[in-house]
């Protein structure tokens, strides 16, 4: 990446997308590989009036070293630190930058697949308490690695897999326009349309069907619909998702019936490739989960806690989006979750409502894992509370 283009996603992502405010403490997570933007955001922060920048690293190869030789009894433990240091950030109302992207896909696959679905970091509980107060303004950017991109891009030789994500990640964050935030600023305006919408429709389920999908998800009374633009407690405005097309609740974790299939493979925050999920609920909790690869992992995963098999998010992505009309695997989270429509297993939202009743009834877990479900032919339908059938989504294009 040229040091014109990383100056710009430096700036984006500081400016724009996290909006640093002065005197805040920033937090960037990172991991080996991702030096360069991590130096080039903690430089753009500090621009902008950072107190101070604290860099954190995950080391996947750490993580190996662990599940390989740790005793067995030790595998769930977070040192109590991990926690606290985020709900300090809180305190503070500091700022967070997580840099997404695999820097070592397939690292732990020939590991024992149930000691590795035990040990959950980087993902730390704590994180969800931080947002659901909105005590962060933060967000998430993709950093390209030699790894993804041969991951991405296995056709390819290393240095043209690169420069080809590369290209990729500038065209998805708008980075080839000349001024990418004000693009940025009018696809979160037609993306909060839509959030304001469905909101005000107050649909008490959706259905989802589609090639190996036949679900239907019940909804919270009084929750709304989000997308984009988010807001600390202070009002400081940000974008959590660089990029982000899409627009998401939190559901009712105990009405989810019927089967869904993962339309593109999850990858795990260590790394982890997770294929061909197809997945079974039964009054809100999963009664059945089969995968080609990493199976008993997310087994293992979703039994981690009583809210790990119950969903807490509910995602809609239209076909207005950057990503994909690529048509492209992008085994980052961050970037196909933002191609197709998506759920997540797991710890809900709770600044989706205002009401203390409905954000009690909000699933908790430790965990909270995305996957995509969407593709051109799954139809999404709102069901009001009078049994009525509304289209809601359907062929990528909005029917509300």
């Amino acid at each position: 990446m040229d040091d014109r283009t990383l100056a710009r996603l430096a700036e984006l992502t500081v400016d724009f997308g996290a909006n640093v405010q002065a005197g805040q403490v920033v937090s960037v997570a990172g991991a080996p590989g991702k030096e360069y933007l991590v130096r080039a955001i903690a430089a753009r922060a500090y621009e902008r009036g950072a107190r101070f920048v604290d860099v954190s690293w995950f080391d996947p190869w750490v993580k190996r070293a662990r599940i390989a030789h740790a005793p067995e009894d030790s595998l769930d433990y977070v040192p109590p630190w991990y926690g606290d240091r985020l709900l300090a950030l809180g305190r503070e109302r500091g700022s967070a930058i997580t840099l997404s992207g695999p820097v070592a896909p397939g690292l732990l696959d020939d590991l024992d697949p149930v000691r590795a679905g035990r040990d959950r970091l980087p993902a730390v509980r704590e994180s969800g308490e931080v947002v659901g107060r909105r005590e962060l303004n933060w967000t998430i950017v993709p950093c390209p690695t030699p790894a993804w991109a041969r991951l991405v891009y296995p056709e390819l030789d290393e240095a043209a897999a690169l420069a080809t994500l590369e290209q990729a990640v500038v065209h998805v964050l708008r980075l080839d326009l000349e001024d990418p935030v004000s693009a940025w600023r009018e696809r979160a305006t037609a993306l909060t349309g839509a959030a304001q919408r469905l909101t005000r429709r107050g649909f008490d389920a959706l259905h989802y069907e589609g090639p190996g999908t036949d679900l239907t998800i019940g909804l919270l009374p009084r929750a709304s619909w989000i997308a984009a633009r988010f807001s600390t407690a202070e009002g400081i405005e940000h974008m959590p998702n660089l990029p982000t097309e899409e627009v998401f609740t939190s559901p009712d974790p105990t009405r989810t019936e019927g089967h869904v299939t993962a339309s593109k493979p999850l990858v795990l925050v260590d790394g982890t490739v997770v294929r061909d999920l197809h997945v079974r609920f039964e009054g809100g909790r999963i009664t059945r989960l089969d995968a080609s690869t990493a199976q008993e992992t997310m087994r293992t995963i979703v039994a981690r806690d009583e809210g790990a098999s119950r969903l807490g998010e509910c995602a809609l992505v239209d076909r207005e989006g950057r990503i994909g009309a690529l048509d492209t695997v992008f085994y980052d989270t961050l970037i196909d979750e933002n191609a197709a429509s998506h759920l997540a297993l797991g710890h809900g939202f709770a600044f989706v409502a205002d009401d203390a009743d409905v954000i009690g009834r909000i699933n908790k877990s430790d965990i909270h894992i995305d996957f995509m479900i969407g593709r051109p032919e799954l139809r999404v339908t709102g069901i009001t509370h009078a049994g009525e059938r509304v289209p809601v989504l359907v062929d990528g294009a909005w029917q509300i």
